[in-house]
């Protein structure tokens, strides 16, 4: 491995008082990891380090002595020390978990590295790091210490304030988070006992425990609606506004449409054409048209909100956009990624209006075999808005408003979906939780969205267009180089996690056949369709969804796994995905002869919308999960059944039927026998009776406690 060399420092000579043996084995690792093939005496290493004096030399000693009987470094001679020899160093990213540890994600490896509590050595979720590897033992996990933080990544960190009498804390929201903030009197900024605040990390101080901060932002008191809504927004460093300027900005776009804007359009104003959305939508970013042949094929639309026609390249709102990459979907808002006038008024695809389109235009036999398609700029009168739930009122009843156009799309879509799942698409069709709110945020109802026809009608056509656009510029003649270009990829399962996903719902009475790629989704899909209407299908199709490799966006074309299509990209939501906005303007120059684009530019904007679209998706799941805490918190001593959906040292997770809910049971609070986590099976068993509790069980539990602000539920097992 290529190392810099850097210039030598004056040594500076560290006075006992300040000497901590923490810190001081992370710092020799980092002085032998840089010579792995030089072995040292505890002399030699004391001078590197500018420390003096014998008490702090033996110290340097008593350490070596200690990575000797753990097997981080070998005595090759007496008083001469090495690295072992399997030991080297890796940069990567921490990735904390609540479980007391953090995995280093590093491009160099195929393998994440463990790293204990203790070893990461104040290194926060997402921070660079350089990590020492230990030598590995059997089959054990790759393990390993931080030996320097190379880049922080962690800004402002929210939670909840306790003030003493001459300084306060900051009690982090994420669990992930093993440190409290300490926060000077003078830095507290008006802050009040319990508030939910914002605090920027000011110091990363090595002599103290916890790093020091100062309060930036007053978000609320915990325990109302705003503040938590906000506070989630906080913690993953996204948006909850929309700047003054911007919107003063988009206030300027010119809503008319011009003859030059109608030049080198095809007009589909005069053609059936409609949008079909969630109830509560306002951006409409996507319309289907249809149109029977003189030769009786379809052509079917799908004209999808032109954008970047009035979000030029580099422009302000551009590069918000591009920074915020998706809007922001929680249990009671939208956070978009444009402006409101944009999204929701001259973009948005609204009925009895002209809109600027770009359109994937099909053709289609009686069979759904895609006969032509041609890629084309746009102009379409949307002659209806429909809501997902009264265009299939209308299919179930047989009659209203555009019956026979939704029946022939549907029947359409329902064959396109066949053919799809024959070539080895998965179908995962999850269970939508929403909340029915009161004008305060408060929960009144949990309520569980299923796909109906008319939500799998959209979802086959998006996906059709999604897939032709990547088609034409990634399929290309043998021995052609591909323009570079923005993919939606998934790679296959891996084969480690699908191994404990089969030993997982075998506990159920399920078989996975992993035989072929082909058979892992024909089976898969067979117990997607066999959990239907079960206690546990909830649990089921999350750890199946959790099995699979996460989408990202990616200019290397690997196909799309979950899909089974070759090529696929995102294409059809530009007004709330920063990739399809990229992806629109791509395809308009390279349609026009345009030069391949740059590949580190799209590159780092795919790596920074994947990580956005992870962030948002975190957010998401939090307010539900804070809904779901909410809504079940005056319902403390009530009695409910469940399943058990994780196992851990600390206790059982249980996930309540009724209403997707989970919580802990307390291993602590599990007074009948003395229990011991048993991680290979996924299950806890107690020393003397013998009693088992393993995931997928199913108990009876009473709601204990309900803990808002840590978006907790306790249990204890009835």
């Amino acid at each position: 491995m290529s190392r810099k060399i850097k210039k030598t420092e004056p040594k500076k000579h560290v006075n006992a008082a300040s000497i901590n043996k923490k810190d001081l084995r992370s710092k020799i690792i980092s002085v032998m990891s840089k010579s792995p093939a030089i072995s040292f005496n505890y002399l030699q290493l004391s001078a590197k380090l500018g420390i003096n004096g014998s008490g702090n030399r033996k110290l340097v000693e008593q350490v070596l002595h200690e990575f000797v009987l753990t097997e981080k470094c070998e005595e090759i001679e007496r008083g001469k020390y090495k690295l072992k020899d399997k030991g080297a160093y890796v940069i990567g990213i921490v990735e904390q978990t609540s479980k007391g540890y953090a995995i280093i994600k590093s491009d160099s490896l195929n393998e994440n590295v463990i790293i204990n509590q203790k070893n990461l050595h104040k290194a926060f979720n997402g921070d660079k790091v350089s990590v020492y590897l230990y030598a590995k033992r059997d089959n054990n996990a790759l393990e390993g210490e931080v030996i320097e933080i190379l880049q922080r990544n962690t800004k402002t960190i929210i939670g909840k304030l306790e003030i003493s009498k001459n300084f306060a804390f900051l009690i982090p929201l994420d669990r992930k988070i093993p440190y409290d903030i300490f926060i000077p009197e003078t830095e507290i900024n008006k802050a009040k006992n319990g508030d939910i605040v914002s605090v920027e990390i000011t110091d990363w101080a090595t002599k103290s425990k916890n790093p020091t901060g100062k309060v930036i932002e007053v978000i609320g008191k915990p325990g109302v609606h705003e503040t938590e809504m906000h506070a989630i927004l906080s913690q993953y460093e996204l948006p909850y506004k929309y700047p003054d300027n911007l919107i003063d900005e988009a206030e300027k776009i010119s809503d008319k449409i011009t003859n030059q804007d109608l030049e080198n359009r095809i007009d589909f104003r005069k053609k059936t054409t409609f949008t079909i959305d969630p109830d509560d939508a306002k951006d409409f970013d996507d319309a289907l048209s249809l149109e029977t042949l003189p030769n009786g094929n379809y052509e079917i639309g799908v004209h999808i909100a032109d954008v970047t026609h009035y979000v030029q390249e580099n422009t302000p709102i551009d590069k918000e956009a591009s920074e915020r990459a998706t809007s922001v979907y929680l249990v009671d808002r939208v956070v978009p990624m444009l402006p409101e006038r944009l999204s929701n008024y001259i973009c948005s695809l609204r009925p009895n209006e002209d809109k600027l389109t770009y359109s994937a235009i099909f053709e289609l036999d009686n069979n759904a075999n895609i006969l032509d398609f041609k890629i084309a700029k746009t102009i379409i009168n949307s002659n209806k808005r429909f809501t997902y739930n009264n265009a299939q009122e209308i299919l179930d009843k047989g009659e209203g408003e555009f019956f026979q156009e939704l029946s022939t799309l549907n029947d359409l879509a329902k064959k396109i979906r066949k053919i799809r799942f024959k070539k080895g698409a998965v179908n995962f069709d999850k269970t939508e939780i929403k909340f029915k709110l009161d004008e305060a945020g408060k929960p009144l109802e949990i309520l569980f969205k299923e796909s109906k026809d008319t939500n799998k009608l959209i979802e086959e056509f998006m996906l059709l267009a999604n897939k032709y656009v990547a088609t034409i510029i990634g399929k290309t003649k043998k021995g052609a180089k591909a323009k570079t270009f923005v993919y939606r990829v998934h790679d296959t399962p891996d084969v480690e996690k699908l191994s404990l996903f089969k030993k997982f719902i075998k506990k159920f009475g399920y078989e996975l056949s992993t035989e072929n790629k082909n058979n892992i989704s024909k089976s898969l899909n067979t117990i997607l369709l066999n959990v239907k209407g079960k206690a546990e299908q909830n649990l089921i199709e999350t750890i199946a969804v959790r099995t699979m490799a996460k989408a990202e966006y990616s200019i290397e074309n690997i196909g799309h796994y979950g899909l089974a299509f070759e090529y696929y990209t995102h294409f059809t939501s530009p007004i709330r995905r920063f990739p399809d906005m990229m992806v629109h303007r791509m395809l308009f120059d390279y349609l026009n002869d345009g030069k391949s684009k740059s590949e580190k530019k799209y590159i780092d904007l795919c790596k920074h919308s994947s990580k956005m679209e992870e962030m948002a998706a975190r957010a998401e799941r939090d307010s539900i999960k804070y809904k779901q805490v909410e809504f079940m918190s005056d319902k403390i001593g009530e009695e409910f059944n469940g399943v058990i959906s994780g196992v851990a040292e600390w206790g059982i997770y249980v996930e309540i039927n009724d209403t997707k809910t989970e919580g802990l049971v307390p291993i602590r609070d599990m007074d009948d026998d003395f229990y011991v986590f048993d991680e290979k099976n996924y299950r806890i068993m107690g020393k003397r009776r013998k009693k088992i509790y393993q995931l997928g069980d199913k108990v009876r539990i009473e709601i204990v406690k309900a803990n808002l602000v840590k978006k907790q539920l306790d249990f204890a097992l009835v």
